[in-house]
């Protein structure tokens, strides 16, 4: 069980990213952030004194790799878990050990699981009383937002170091060494054409071992000293791989992005995160709902036709379906992302919502309720209700609100798009009421 120890990143048919994986620090490519001479995690890692952290990235960006770096350089026990393939009945088997290895032997023992996130937050828990009792030191690894996915009270008790997408430059390093590195590819002795290299570094998205799949890919069709091209590069990519996990943080970070151009009245940014989730296989249907949300939410009564686009969209996409309802979609956001925006509505019934919880069940005004007997007549239910459609002007002044809330206004049209008109229109009415307040209010004199 202990981490790389039994030699099989040499075997046969080992693929490229593992042959090449790194042991030692100044092999890491990338990272500088956290891996840099003097920051921290290195200092710890170089002096052995590793406590529980947490490695939290994208794919392909050396979380693993840490775990091989930091096992060739403790002195403690190292013992790698996967959350895939172990289960409880493991975790106490390894805890039982360390904590013979602790008394016998005086070492610590370091735990790597890597997709801590795979455990629930009960299976989680089972660490904790060993972390706390510094049975173990944990080492979790995941691609998933620790906030979300690693139980509260295990990862107030761990350091979470972020590890970015490599960029082009550094994948480009990678790339190089593995043509030349005898581990790699350096056997063959191929060359690699400029345009080759840069689509390989670009088209992975800062995941070396996408870029390693690739490379490894194209090259076992090339005889010694050949030369791996653009075309064969494209070929053994097929497609670009995209960052977007649609149970994961990224799918909220894309969509999110989406909500906010369309907020922004950015229709080029709208489209280009409308293409991100379709390339990515995001369910059609999951966007058009965002984008009925985001039509009351976000425009309202600024263009009311907004809701309309977008529910006529909803329809369409449910008719038609992928691919040709991008087109659908297409037109729909730029229609949102272009039309005039209010929140008006939706601050107003956040308002009126916590007026409710604030105030409970206000009294009905009686001559607003209804009166459908002849005890309620008797009680004055519905006295005084003027009907709207027997004035002239279509519109009766009274009130409507409970008797404490009188005067609260929870509705305050923008003065954007249509949403102005009705606020001339409400301004209309205060005044009718206005007049009418004076009529009724008696002569002084």
């Amino acid at each position: 069980m202990d981490l790389f120890e039994q030699g099989l990143t040499q075997a046969p048919g080992t693929p490229l990213a593992e042959r090449l994986r790194p042991t030692r620090l100044e092999e890491v490519v990338g990272q500088q952030h956290i891996l840099a001479e003097g920051r921290l995690l290195r200092r710890l890692i170089e002096s052995d004194q590793l406590s529980s952290v947490i490695f939290w990235g994208p794919p392909g960006t050396g979380k693993t790799t840490l775990g091989q770096v930091i096992s060739h350089s403790t002195r403690s026990r190292f013992v790698f878990f996967s959350a895939v393939l172990q289960g409880i009945k493991e975790i106490r088997e390894i805890v039982q050990q360390a904590k013979e290895e602790k008394a016998y032997h005086g070492r610590k023992t370091l735990l790597f699981v890597d997709e801590i996130h795979r455990f629930n937050k009960a299976q989680q828990d089972a660490f904790l009383p060993f972390v706390e009792r510094g049975d173990i030191i944990l080492i979790g690894a995941t691609t998933e937002n620790p906030s979300f996915e690693v139980n509260s009270a295990l990862l107030s008790r761990s350091r979470v170091f972020v590890l970015h997408p490599l960029a082009a430059e550094d994948i480009r390093q990678l790339l190089q060494r593995a043509l030349s590195d005898p581990r790699g590819l350096g056997n063959q002795q191929l060359a690699a054409d400029d345009e080759a290299l840069t689509q390989l570094s670009e088209m992975a998205q800062g995941d070396a071992r996408v870029a390693l799949n690739a490379l490894e890919l194209a090259a076992a069709t090339l005889p010694v000293g050949g030369e791996l091209t653009a075309e064969a590069v494209s070929e053994a990519l097929q497609k670009k791989a995209l960052l977007y996990d649609k149970g994961a943080e990224e799918h909220y970070n894309v969509i999110s992005a989406f909500i906010k151009s369309l907020r922004g009245s950015s229709p080029d940014g709208a489209l280009y995160w409308l293409a991100r989730m379709l390339e990515a296989g995001e369910d059609p249907l999951f966007i058009a709902r965002r984008m009925v949300i985001f039509a009351s939410e976000d425009i309202g009564n600024a263009d009311p036709r907004g809701l309309q686009i977008a529910l006529a969209v909803q329809q369409a996409v449910h008719f038609i379906g992928m691919p040709e309802a991008r087109i659908n979609l297409a037109q729909g956001v730029t229609y949102l992302a272009t039309a005039p925006k209010s929140n008006a509505s939706y601050v107003g019934i956040n308002q009126a919502l916590a007026e409710v919880r604030k105030t409970g069940a206000l009294p009905v005004p009686l001559h607003i309720r209804n009166a459908p007997t002849k005890l309620m007549k008797e009680l004055d239910y519905g006295a005084g209700y003027q009907y709207a459609h027997d004035r002239k002007e279509g519109y009766a002044p009274q009130t409507y609100l409970p008797e404490r809330l009188q005067g609260r206004r929870f509705y305050r049209p923008t003065e954007r798009g249509y949403e102005k008109q009705i606020g001339e229109r409400m301004r209309y009415w205060e005044e009718l009421a206005g007049r009418q307040k004076a009529a009724e209010e008696p002569e002084t004199g």
